[in-house]
């Protein structure tokens, strides 16, 4: 027998129960892997109050680092004792050990330690694609990202300042403004003292910026338009406040001819060349220190609650690791 998280209903951090579980062998496709490090992501949060529905009962979950332990037929791109990481659907990374599609396994190189791993793969590799390829950065450019101290954020602050960019980042206290400072922020906006608006229209002259990346969704979405200059776009990557649930077309003429994504990284892994590439690049960009990975707290994985409690109430910067 082996411990995993498992919900039966919907609801607060308390639906969440440490149970003893039963870990078959891996079927074709699949894989066996013993679990050294689960990390922990706001998605984990929509998957555990029903905003994206599964079928309960459920695990959660979608982002580890461990060991393969077994494969099943057809599964070639890893082998026992392979040191793998992931960050896909379905869930289940909160446990000590799954049987899980072999699909989105990717080799750790030897220079990522699994911390490191299991705390970047899903953030990491979020960065990867947003600043690479939904609006590519190119030298020059000012963007603007919200939630810059939390795991995305500090990633994409470092991988742009190092892409050449200047960077904004919306933050919610004096504390993560020094923090966001020291990965890349040029310009730290205190958003429950400033007016973010305000502030980028200051920073960039009145012009606007190229680019907002915004995770917060409906709080902050208006405000992120008026952001942009004209033929700008609006990547909303996530809805910490709550989903955009409608959309005035009207709101992207009146400001410029804009443009508006809702992406997600399993849209942008889904051919195994693209999953590859992504990690292979985030690896690189870590393995050489241009990108430092920040776990900022660590939970056992059977006090995972409290981890939710934490990164809801935005307690939580960097990355979050469950240790199982």
């Amino acid at each position: 027998m082996t411990k995993a998280i498992r919900i039966e209903q919907n609801g607060g951090p308390e639906v969440m129960k440490w149970v003893d579980v039963e870990v078959g062998e891996p079927g074709p496709g699949e894989a066996r892997v013993r679990h050294n490090a689960v990390g922990l992501n706001y998605i984990d949060v929509y998957f555990r109050t029903g905003l994206y529905p599964q079928p309960l009962p459920a695990g959660l979950g979608m982002e580890a680092a461990g060991v393969v332990e077994a494969v099943g037929e057809g599964v070639t791109h890893v082998k026992p004792g392979d040191r793998v990481a992931y960050a896909s659907r379905p869930c289940g990374a909160y446990s000590q050990a799954r049987v899980m599609p072999a699909a989105p396994l990717v080799r750790v190189p030897d220079n990522i330690s699994d911390d490191q791993a299991a705390a970047m793969m899903l953030q990491g590799m979020t960065a990867q694609y947003l600043l690479r390829r939904t609006y590519p950065v190119k030298a020059g450019d000012t963007i603007l990202i919200h939630a810059a101290a939390g795991g995305v954020g500090l990633i994409v602050c470092q991988w742009a300042k190092a892409l050449g960019a200047t960077v904004i980042g919306t933050v919610g206290s004096d504390e993560k403004a020094a923090l966001v400072r020291q990965h890349g922020c040029d310009h730290p906006i205190v958003y429950t003292r400033e007016n973010f608006v305000e502030r980028v229209k200051e920073i960039t002259g009145g012009e606007g910026v190229p680019v907002v990346y915004d995770s917060i969704g409906k709080d902050t979405f208006i405000g992120s338009l008026d952001c942009l200059r004209p033929l700008g776009t609006m990547v909303n990557f996530g809805n910490a406040s709550g989903p955009v649930t409608q959309i005035n077309t009207a709101d992207l003429v009146s400001r410029g001819s804009l443009f508006f994504t809702r992406p997600t990284l399993f849209n942008y892994t889904a051919k195994r060349a693209d999953l590859e590439a992504t990690a292979n690049e985030l690896f690189d960009v870590v393995g050489k220190g241009t990108v430092k990975i920040e776990v900022n707290q660590r939970y056992a994985l059977a006090d995972v609650a409290q981890a939710h409690r934490d990164l809801e109430a935005r307690k939580t910067t960097g990355s979050t690791l469950l240790m199982p």
